[in-house]
């Protein structure tokens, strides 16, 4: 399990991404991951393709980087998520919220 952030300035975004499980083990470094980032010219894409399993803190978890996106930067996308992790995200009607990118 692990988080990764690539901030690119010549794309104007930052790229959050999650490899294997998405659960409240990861909860501060997925906080530590974008809370320094205060640019308001980027967007935020959560890259979601490796990720396998998706818990309800983890949605808890987009939310929070979904208040700091509208009050720091541009836009979220939620990108490529696996079907398991997608079906999760519409349960819970997060495409009402966020652009979800397939």
């Amino acid at each position: 399990m692990s988080v990764s952030c690539n901030i690119s300035h010549e794309n104007n975004q930052v790229v959050i991404s999650i490899n294997e499980r998405f659960d409240f083990s990861l909860h501060q470094q997925f906080r530590d991951s974008y809370s320094q980032c205060l640019d308001q010219q980027l967007n935020y894409v959560l890259d979601l393709s490796e990720t396998d399993y998706m818990d309800s803190s983890a949605l808890g978890m987009i939310l929070l980087l979904k208040d700091h996106v509208d009050l720091h930067a541009s836009q979220l996308v939620i990108r490529k998520p696996s079907d398991t992790v997608n079906k999760i995200l519409e349960i819970a009607q997060f495409h009402r919220l966020m652009t979800i990118e397939h």
